[in-house]
């Protein structure tokens, strides 16, 4: 199937679905820290989208050809766990890194977002930096994000930031189109040549979540069939929002209230709305 043009109707139902993703990460903000599982913060997760959202976790028993389906609500993939992470009774530590990786499906339509946290603010240089970095790499994708542009914009922006700084990007998985399934055209590769790759159009729905490793980018699955680890064992780290190709620019469809703001270093763009919330 190809890349699928959202209608208003469709637009509006996307808005609501990815707002409620941010929300439930604004919900668990104040569980993350030392001595909490990631187990426990699936179950919290799952009651939220459930009883007070009344949302699907998407990710639950997910299972495109070749996996088997996915046991939980979330993913949380921690320090060096790419993405994937399945929650598990092991417990955070602080100083640990984790992405939590939140997908809802509500009236028929996915949101999906995820945000990085570093456990009790009391990570390392490097795992402050690398969480940083990823988080502008994250803006410096949407800014380039408007109607005419390419995906290869996309992707050498991010790849160019990252590998300035000193670290990799993750080339195996990538950013996705999205709306009444979880995974749509067109794949959003989180590297690349400017000017080369799909011509972004108005309507177009997409997820742009780079995976930036500390370390080299080799990775490797881990015997459960879902969890993806740096080679190396260096550090990684995920951010992720869900856009939406304007008229003349970018709308960011998963903020909340809780959203952590647009990283100041990244030059406002007037075409990139970010609704805001009282």
């Amino acid at each position: 199937m190809g890349i699928i043009i959202k209608t208003p109707d469709e637009i509006a139902r996307m808005r609501i679905a990815c707002r409620l993703a941010s929300e439930v990460l604004d919900y668990i903000t104040p569980f993350v820290k030392p001595g909490v599982t990631t187990e426990e913060l699936d179950r919290l997760c799952h009651e939220y989208m459930v009883e007070e959202q009344g949302c699907v976790p998407a990710p639950l028993h997910y299972a495109p050809p070749g996996y088997t389906p996915y046991p939980k609500s979330i993913c949380t993939s921690i320090n060096h766990q790419v993405c994937h992470g399945i929650p598990g009774p092991k417990a955070l530590k602080r100083g640990d890194i984790v992405n939590l990786d939140i997908t809802v499906i509500k009236d028929g339509f996915h949101g999906d977002t995820s945000r990085m946290f570093i456990v009790g603010d009391e990570g390392s240089i490097l795992a402050k930096r690398l969480c940083q970095i990823t988080y502008e790499c994250l803006w410096l994708g949407i800014e380039k994000v408007k109607p005419g542009a390419q995906l290869g914009d996309i992707g050498h922006a991010i790849q160019q930031y990252a590998e300035n700084a000193g670290f990799s990007v993750v080339q195996e998985f990538c950013g996705h189109g999205i709306g009444r399934k979880f995974h749509e055209e067109p794949q959003v590769v989180h590297f690349g040549i400017p000017g080369t790759g799909v011509r972004l159009r108005e309507g177009m729905i997409f997820t742009i979540e780079p995976m930036i490793n500390a370390g080299k980018a080799a990775i490797s699955p881990l015997p459960d069939g879902w969890t993806i680890v740096t080679k190396d064992r260096s550090l990684s780290a995920q951010w992720e929002h869900t856009l939406l190709v304007t008229a003349d620019g970018v709308e960011v469809l998963t903020v909340s209230a809780g959203s952590p703001a647009r990283p100041a270093s990244i030059a406002t763009a007037k075409e990139i709305i970010v609704p805001t919330f009282a």
